[in-house]
């Protein structure tokens, strides 16, 4: 039997519990991997609650996860790139907290030897998001890209990846967090009343681009103002309402495994670092969204799945 992570209703974190399902087979075109760590999305959080139940009405019980990272035990019918005991790095919709999950083979790439669990499952959903996101902008070696949350799981992302394409990067976020911006050569700028300004002493040139990683009416109206109103140099992840309100764009991911294997090739080449705010075993997925859930999370939340004999790195 495996064991997942489920809820039955709406709900606070408390309502996340563990459940047995029968083992699942890999299919033709499918692997099965045994899950080493899952990340953790505030998206999650948002679907526990029951954001989105007003236009996407769930059926009970309901899986969470978007991503995870584990070692392949089993291959289907025709799939050749993978053999039993590769450590892999997957994508997936709504079942990556488990200890085991069955994915097309098109939606894996290798792991780096050299990654540890916690950051390969937690490196495709925000590595992905923040990818989406800067080719949506289009973000131009020379321009200069404002991130909003720009110390959570996509704006760490956003910013490195926006520093690989040459672009200044401005990235707001409590002062706890500006040196680990400036580690990552983003420019800090503190939220709050004000904000406007405080962008504006440290980007005098102006802001081309900006992305949105933690929505709120008084971030999108000051990006509106940033841009001179102009709604096609922004994009949001986080925020539905505001962004429909005020005419600005809300953007999903594009996922493929050739954006995640760039990734991973990025990580290899030591440009690109994965932070890892705090792991939580799959059994307590609720402290997990509690720690998501303060809004004061440095990069990602990771669950872990132990394996008897495993290393840490594989």
């Amino acid at each position: 039997m495996a064991k997942v992570v489920v809820f039955d209703g709406y709900g606070g974190p408390e309502v996340l519990h563990i459940a047995e399902v029968p083992d699942p087979e890999a299919g033709p075109a499918q692997v099965r991997i045994r899950v080493r760590a899952a990340g953790v999305q505030p998206f999650d959080c948002a679907t526990r609650r029951g954001d989105f139940a007003t236009y996407n009405q769930l059926r009970f019980p309901v899986r969470l996860g978007n991503e995870a990272a584990g070692v392949i035990d089993q291959v289907g019918a025709g799939v050749s790139d993978f053999a039993p005991g590769d450590e892999a790095i997957a994508f997936m919709t709504m079942e990556g907290y488990a200890d085991t999950v069955v994915v097309p083979a098109e939606q894996v790439a290798p792991k780096p030897a050299t990654m540890p669990w916690p950051q390969a499952g937690g490196l495709t959903a925000s590595g992905q998001t923040a990818w989406t996101a800067l080719d949506e902008l289009a973000v131009k070696p020379g321009e200069t890209l404002l991130v909003h949350a720009a110390a959570g799981g996509v704006g760490s992302m956003a910013v490195q990846l926006g520093r690989i394409r040459e672009a200044v990067v401005v990235g707001t976020a409590s002062p706890r967090n500006h040196e680990y911006l400036r580690s990552m050569d983003a420019i800090p700028v503190t939220y709050g009343p004000g904000l406007a300004d405080r962008v504006r002493a440290a980007a005098p040139g102006g802001v081309d681009k900006v992305l949105d990683a933690i929505g709120g009416a008084d971030v999108l109206e000051a990006s509106l103002e940033l841009t001179r109103g102009e709604r096609d140099r922004i994009v949001t992840v986080a925020d539905w309402a505001n962004a429909a309100r005020l005419g600005i764009r809300r953007i999903g991911t594009e996922r493929s495994a050739r954006k995640l294997r760039d990734l991973t090739e990025l990580y290899t080449q030591r440009r690109l670092r994965v932070e890892v705010a705090d792991t939580f075993p799959l059994e307590r997925a609720a402290d997990a969204h509690r720690e998501v859930e303060t809004g004061h999370v440095r990069g990602k939340v990771v669950l872990t799945v132990a394996t008897p004999g495993d290393g840490d790195t594989g």
